[in-house]
């Protein structure tokens, strides 16, 4: 009974302890971005809590078919972070962007090109 009741107590603590954290999301190329030339857009998502997250790559308001995501994987204090890939090439006059949701709430990102 004293083993049941030191889990419970030991399941708590650990629970009361995470708390809900926002990722931190960064947008950027892999190459300099220069319109009508082979890149890669890529969105990072970091040091969020709890790991109940989506990512899409858009253009303009249309999801990217095509690319690649990391496992998720955690940092220290149980924060996790997860990155998504697509190949692409910039053209002008499209928005390029990030859409995360993380616990109901839905933020975009724009990617900047170096123009």
């Amino acid at each position: 009974m004293k083993l049941f009741f030191y889990l419970v107590v030991c399941i708590f603590s650990i629970c009361s302890q995470a708390k809900v954290s926002l990722p931190k999301v960064q947008v950027y190329s892999y190459s300099p971005g220069e319109f009508g030339k082979n890149n890669t857009l890529i969105c990072r998502v970091s040091g969020f809590h709890p790991p109940d997250i989506s990512i899409d790559l858009l253009v303009d308001e249309d999801k990217m078919t095509e690319g690649k995501q990391s496992d998720l994987a955690f940092e220290q204090g149980w924060m996790f972070h997860l990155m998504k890939s697509a190949h692409f090439i910039p053209q002008m006059g499209k928005k390029y962007s990030c859409r995360v949701k993380h616990m109901q709430k839905t933020q975009t990102f724009v990617w900047e090109p170096d123009m």
